[in-house]
C-alpha cells in the first residue's frame, strides 16, 4: 500500500478554505497512487498556537475570550455536514483519510481535538477525541473519551490513529496494538523534535508502520485581525515547523519532510515486514502476560447529560 503524509499550512482559522486545501491534497496524493493519507493535528481550521505564545491563562481577558469565540465559530460541526465534501473526495478518489479537526461540542461551547477517520466506502467511521489535551491546549480543548479508540480494516490492512502526545500514553498505544493495528497514524501540531523519536519508538514497540503528520504555521499565516496576534508575533514568528515522517516496523525511516516546507511525503508499505518483525516481539500477543497485566478500555461516548 502506498501511503501519504501531509506537511501543510492551514488557511489559519478559515474552516472552509482549509477544507478546500484538504481536497486538493487528497487529489494530489491519489494522483500519485496513495491509498491512505494523513493530515496534522486539528489541521482544520488550525492548531491553537496562541495558547503557548500568549498569556492565555489570564482569567476573563477580553482578547483571549474573543479569540476563543472565534475558534468556536470556525470549529468543525460534523453533524452539520462540514466534512461532507471531504467524504465525497474520499469516495471519488478511493482514499482512506485521517483528518485532524477542531470539533465543536454538542453544547456548542467547547472544542475537542479530534481525529476523524474517513473510509472511501463507508464515510466517517470514527471520531477520536483526544483523551488529554497537552499543557497550554487545556485552556482551549476539552477532554475526550475512548469512543474513537478503534482500528479499521482497509485494503487488507488494519489502521489506527492517535493525536499528538496521546502517542506517548502507553495504555492508549496498547489499546491500538491489541486490535492488531498494522498502520498507525500519529498527528502533531508540527515539530521534528516531538514526532521523530516517538514515531520510531511506536514502530519498534508495536511492530507497526507509523505515518506521522505535522503542520506548518508561521506569523505570516496568522490573521491580522486576530485579537492576540500582536502578542503571538512578539513572542515568536514560528509556531509549527513540520516533522512529518513515515517509519517501518523495524524503526527505519522510510520518508520524512523537510523543515518549514509544505509537501506531501510518500512510502510504499510491504505487509510482509510486519510478520517478520513480530517474530520476536508482539506486545499484546505472544509477548504479553494477560494473567498478570490487563487493560480495560471504556469506549462509551462521554456526555454530561443522558436523556431517556
Amino acid at each position: 500500500m502506498r501511503v501519504a503524509s501531509t506537511q501543510l499550512t492551514p488557511v489559519y482559522l478559515d474552516r472552509d478554505a482549509t477544507i478546500a486545501k484538504v481536497i486538493t491534497a487528497v487529489d494530489e496524493a491519489a494522483d500519485n497512487g496513495a491509498k491512505l493519507i494523513a493530515f496534522s493535528e486539528t489541521f482544520v481550521p488550525g492548531y491553537p498556537s496562541w495558547a503557548d505564545y500568549t498569556y492565555a491563562s489570564y482569567f476573563d481577558h477580553p482578547d483571549q475570550k474573543e479569540t476563543y469565540a472565534r475558534y468556536l465559530e470556525v470549529a468543525v460541526d460534523i453533524e452539520r455536514g462540514d466534512l461532507d465534501d471531504v467524504e465525497a473526495v474520499a469516495t471519488e478518489r478511493d482514499v482512506f483519510i485521517y483528518l485532524g479537526v477542531a470539533e465543536l461540542s454538542p453544547s456548542r461551547g467547547s472544542v475537542y481535538c479530534s481525529l476523524v477517520a474517513i473510509d472511501p466506502g463507508d464515510g466517517i467511521v470514527s471520531v477520536h477525541r483526544k483523551l488529554k489535551p497537552t499543557f497550554g491546549e487545556r485552556l482551549v480543548w476539552a477532554d475526550g473519551d475512548g469512543a474513537g479508540l478503534v482500528a479499521h480494516e482497509y485494503e487488507g490492512m488494519r489502521v489506527s490513529g492517535l493525536n499528538c502526545w496521546e502517542n506517548w500514553m502507553p495504555l492508549a498505544r496498547a489499546a491500538m496494538y491489541a486490535q492488531g493495528t498494522q498502520i498507525h497514524i500519529a498527528t502533531w501540531p508540527g515539530s521534528d523534535a516531538t514526532s521523530r523519536d516517538i514515531s520510531r519508538f511506536i514502530a519498534r514497540e508495536g511492530r507497526v508502520f507509523v505515518v506521522s503528520s505535522g503542520g506548518i504555521l508561521g506569523a505570516d499565516q496568522v490573521p491580522e485581525d486576530l485579537p492576540v496576534r500582536d502578542e503571538m508575533v512578539g513572542e515568536s514568528d514560528t509556531y509549527s515547523t513540520g516533522g512529518s515522517i513515515i517509519v517501518g516496523p523495524d524503526g527505519e525511516v522510510l520518508s520524512e519532510g523537510k523543515p518549514n516546507e509544505e509537501m506531501i511525503i510518500y512510502a510504499d508499505l510491504d505487509p510482509a515486514l510486519l510478520a517478520r518483525e513480530r517474530q520476536n516481539f508482539d506486545p499484546t500477543g505472544h509477548y504479553s502476560r494477560p494473567d498478570v497485566l490487563r487493560l480495560k478500555v471504556d469506549r462509551s461516548r462521554a456526555a454530561s447529560v443522558e436523556f431517556e
